[in-house]
């Protein structure tokens, strides 16, 4: 069932108050999400390559536990490794083949920790725990029935937003920045487990960042001080840009840092993250899936990292929903923003939704009633293509976070 509709709340742009938060690659709940995602290709993968389709599995659990490190200026060691535990759901046989799910999910944590996490070591540094095992026969069944499309594991909704405002494009590019190749060539003392808070009131914004220097590149509180200036001042210039959309941007940079405490009063880190020793991880306690954590906006509950793109809806109607959100603000003329709601029924076909509502926020003297049967054939045009969106999905061509 499709229902396009005039939205008819206050726009986040024009509420007095908006809060945005964004979490960089290094964060123990980014790095929970971002694992357990690739663990979920590498699977699709194998299933696809051995079987020609994506057979049942959801690895959509998972704990970053904090271990302990010793920190010094100028170093340090890792006194206890931090520990991974990788669990839900996969198939370990088809068609009397069996498939090396361990393997494979533990070859897939490691990669994705080597190439995004400079200084940590994943056969050193990181202990894995398996909590992984089969599936219930019933929802294992939905990939055996007949059919082209798959039905859904799960009654679940989602929702989706279009266009980020300019206070989500602020703080997401400012993360990007900071976690950039060319910010980390130029800053290489700075660690990856980067947060980014963003406060507007009215047109002013205020940012809250948090960035740790890499003990083994300070050699005292005073280099500290000094290269945290020179951070600062990057970021600054590189904030400039941004003020075409506020009258002013303010910066706080790592604001526990107090100068005269040592140890104590600087954000140093040994790895770049905070899971060294300081905070464990989640997963569906990182990003959205466009990017941001939207304090204002609606949000949908299911963590889409690690579920089976085939089949679960928790990961399939939320990236499909902001899609379909963009691709209405694109194409259909007279349409300046909108918002996406999908609903599914367990064992119904995910291209055959319970409900997908469109709320348009419409051009002064527009109304959503003259564009309806347009929006109802961007619907359409989306769920005819949901197969080959999947199998994006299953190849890991759509970020989750």
């Amino acid at each position: 069932m499709f229902l396009v509709e005039q939205y008819k709340g206050a726009l986040v742009t024009e509420q007095a108050v908006e809060m945005v938060e964004r979490k960089g690659a290094g964060h123990p709940d980014q790095i929970c999400d971002c694992v357990m995602d690739a663990i979920s290709v590498a699977l699709s993968r194998a299933y696809l390559q051995t079987f020609g389709t994506v057979l049942h599995h959801n690895i959509d659990k998972g704990l970053l536990a904090a271990g302990r490190v010793e920190k010094r200026f100028g170093g340090g060691e890792v006194v206890e490794p931090m520990e991974l535990t990788i669990g839900d759901r996969a198939t370990f046989s088809f068609e009397g083949k069996e498939i090396p799910v361990q393997e494979i999910a533990l070859a897939a944590a490691k990669e994705w920790i080597g190439k995004n996490l400079r200084n940590v070591d994943p056969e050193r540094h990181l202990e894995y725990r398996f909590k992984l095992a089969p599936g219930s026969q019933e929802l294992t069944d939905i990939f055996a029935r007949a059919g082209e499309v798959r039905g859904a594991n799960d009654t679940s909704a989602a929702v989706g937003y279009y266009p980020l405002s300019p206070t989500e494009k602020t703080v997401l590019s400012l993360e990007n920045e900071l976690n950039s190749e060319r910010f980390k060539k130029l800053f290489p003392e700075t660690g990856e487990d980067v947060k980014v808070m963003g406060l507007r009131r009215r047109d002013e914004l205020d940012l809250t960042v948090a960035m740790p220097l890499l003990a083994g590149s300070i050699e005292s509180e005073r280099e500290y001080f000094y290269r945290k200036e020179k951070v600062e001042q990057e970021m600054r210039r590189f904030l400039q840009a941004g003020l075409r959309d506020f009258s002013r941007i303010d910066l706080h940079y790592n604001t526990l840092d107090e100068p005269g405490r040592g140890l104590g009063g600087v954000y140093l880190s040994l790895l770049g993250t905070s899971a060294e020793d300081a905070d464990s991880g989640q997963v569906g306690r990182g990003n959205r899936v466009n990017g941001v954590i939207p304090i204002a906006r609606p949000i949908g509950t299911e963590a889409a990292a690690g579920k089976n793109p085939m089949s679960h809806v928790g990961k399939i109607y939320n990236l499909l929903a902001h899609r379909m959100a963009r691709e209405i603000c694109n194409s259909v003329a007279g349409v300046q923003g909108a918002h996406v709601m999908l609903l599914s029924r367990i064992g119904d076909r995910v291209d055959r939704p319970h409900m997908a509502n469109a709320q348009l926020v419409m051009e002064p003297g527009r109304r959503a009633v003259e564009v309806e049967r347009e929006v109802e054939e961007v619907f359409e045009r989306e769920f005819a293509e949901i197969n080959a969106f999947c199998l994006m999905l299953a190849k890991g061509a759509y970020p989750v976070s």
